[in-house]
């Protein structure tokens, strides 16, 4: 009986519905958005083309050896003299494969992709927590965007701008942009109302109670979301390099291509180096924050 009932379901019920164009639909989108609104494409591709190269080239101008201490001192900055040991003697590494030109492309890529993501994030994570309106739409659309194949991403970028370093740099914004949101968002959320209420009882603006209570309350949760835009944004590198990014993803994808084991563990090395750099330092800036001092202290 239920094979016959699902039987008669799929015949007469769920087969003759036609199927929903929704590719469709995107991709006449898409060609109509690249024709309407091909010089705001243009501009965004020509800036962010700029901001690209200019890093890039700023962190190859000094040579790879002044370059090491620079990252070595910024390691000892964030955390002690441990840490900028530690990323002094794997930037050394970095420095001694053929790839530091790569690797120092790719951390401009990085650093671009994850800059305009926090600057889209925090914003955006600010309205839904002041928001339940506004956090009732975003929270579907985040999760769309995190669910979201990265390389379909780039189909739709790559129509837009054609191929190079641009497509990657938007694919990774949108790819990494979501825990930022996530974590300021939540990260207001957990600041205490009664702090809240005492900064409004002495007659506190809503803007003021926000730039000096919530926001410094929150900032650990909001560093560590920060810290999470840096990682996936550095996860993206090889998809990236797949459709001409450049830097270390694009040697990854062509060893792959030829099967060249030491190329591609090489630029492996660099890109496990590249993170451990960027997470640990971030990390040790957001233990440098005032609250997390306090509460260390208070521990």
């Amino acid at each position: 009986m239920i094979e016959y009932l699902r039987n008669w379901f799929w015949t007469y019920i769920w087969k003759p519905l036609p199927d929903m164009p929704f590719g469709d639909w995107m991709e006449s989108f898409i060609r109509w958005a690249r024709d309407a609104w091909a010089t705001g494409f243009d501009a965004v591709d020509s800036g962010l083309e700029f901001l690209y190269v200019h890093l890039a080239d700023g962190l190859l101008w000094l040579p790879s050896g002044v370059m090491v201490l620079l990252f070595a001192a910024v390691a000892w900055a964030a955390k002690g003299w441990k840490l900028g040991v530690g990323i002094g003697l794997g930037m050394f590494v970095v420095a001694w494969t053929p790839y530091w030109e790569q690797t120092m492309q790719t951390l401009s890529m990085v650093l671009v992709s994850a800059a305009i993501a926090i600057l889209l994030a925090i914003p955006l994570g600010i309205a839904a927590a002041e928001s339940k309106a506004f956090s009732a739409v975003a929270r579907p659309v985040l999760d769309f965007m995190q669910t979201l194949p990265a390389f379909v991403y780039l189909i739709p970028v790559v129509m837009l701008f054609s191929v190079g370093v641009v497509p990657g740099i938007i694919a990774t914004i949108i790819f990494a942009m979501p825990p930022g949101v996530r974590l300021t968002e939540l990260g207001l959320r957990q600041v205490d109302r009664e702090v809240v209420e005492a900064g409004q009882a002495f007659g506190a603006s809503p803007a003021r109670i926000l730039a000096r209570i919530k926001l410094p309350l929150a900032l650990p949760t909001i560093m560590a979301g920060l810290n999470q835009v840096i990682m996936l944004a550095l996860s993206m590198v090889v998809i990236a390099g797949l459709v001409g990014g450049g830097g270390l993803g694009s040697v990854i994808s062509g060893s792959l291509g030829r099967l060249d084991i030491a190329a591609g563990f090489n630029a492996g090395l660099a890109v496990v180096l590249l993170a451990i750099l960027l997470d640990r330092v971030t990390q040790g800036l957001s233990d440098r924050t005032p609250v997390a001092r306090a509460a260390k202290l208070a521990r």
